[in-house]
């Protein structure tokens, strides 16, 4: 069989195809992250093990927070990397601390 014989096919098994400029977008260099705990101290120890993976990737990061209070269940933040590419290898990361 020669490679003019060869057809672009669609894996059937998963039904995805994409070409990566799809998933790093330019411009979309803000992850989002959301914390759930009891309480501001518990939210905020969980938001370091982001915080600290985050850096990892880049140690020029920026982020900025929700407000929370000592009755606050939910915590979200926003996460800004220099790239795109690195926002998502961050979300990549950061799946392995989401419980």
């Amino acid at each position: 069989m020669s490679n003019e014989d060869l057809q672009y096919e669609t894996c059937e098994a998963c039904g995805v195809s994409a070409e990566m400029g799809f998933i790093i977008k330019e411009g979309d260099e803000v992850a989002e992250v959301k914390v759930f705990a009891n309480g501001k101290d518990a939210l905020l120890a969980e938001l370091n093990n982001y915080l600290a993976l985050a850096k990892e990737v880049n140690e020029n990061f920026k982020h900025e927070l929700s407000p929370v209070d000592d009755n606050s269940q939910e915590l979200t933040a926003r996460v800004q990397f220099e790239c795109s590419a690195e926002k998502m290898i961050f979300e990549l990361k950061s799946r392995s601390l989401a419980k």
